[in-house]
């Protein structure tokens, strides 16, 4: 698979290269998926190795986005070291309503640094100028507070809150919904 990751990917930003999934991300991706810390609020996991492969295998064949279940698996990478450090999702909810979620996955370590926000930025303007979705969501496990931190930073609003909608890893987890419009992208 070449880097381009279709015709979406790769994204310069000022100190990230946003790519697409390529197989010599498996330590890193296996790393950050077998985190029990780093997934505590994902539905799934922690993830074994092979769990991983199989999902490295599906990130390498998302690459565009045409219809509602399409995704983009983006891999971001510090350009001063060549370091991919996290996972990153846009995935079309429906293409009718011009609906996508954003999700991110960044290990402790890379947190604080504001590399979250910069993929997100380059993420959400792709988006909509590129795109040209009206609508992107972030659902987030409600005691994440980072997550929460990331989408408000974003200028996404909470829109609902889900009271112990989902059974999870053995508890009742609730479910907060983040949006932002794409005319509210551009104003900001």
């Amino acid at each position: 698979m070449s880097t381009t990751g279709g015709p979406h990917l790769p994204i310069e930003t000022e100190r990230l290269l946003l790519r697409a999934f390529e197989p010599g991300d498996l330590d890193a991706l296996a790393a950050m998926h077998a985190d029990p810390e780093l997934v505590r609020w994902i539905p799934w996991g922690p993830r074994s190795r092979q769990e991983v492969v199989e999902v490295l295998e599906r990130k390498l064949a998302c690459t565009t986005i045409a219809s509602a279940g399409d995704g983009l698996g983006i891999a971001p990478v510090v350009k001063a070291t060549g370091e991919m450090i996290g996972d990153f999702t846009l995935q079309c909810v429906s293409r009718e309503h011009q609906v996508a979620e954003l999700g991110y996955l960044l290990p402790a370590r890379h947190q604080g640094r504001g590399f979250a926000i910069e993929a997100s930025v380059a993420i959400l303007e792709m988006a909509f100028a590129e795109l040209g979705f009206h609508r992107v969501i972030a659902r987030i496990e409600a005691r994440n507070e980072a997550s929460v931190a990331l989408a408000e930073r974003l200028g996404m609003r909470r829109e609902a809150h889900f009271v112990e909608n989902e059974w999870i890893k053995g508890e009742w987890q609730s479910e907060v919904v983040y949006a932002i419009l794409a005319r509210e992208w551009a104003e900001a």
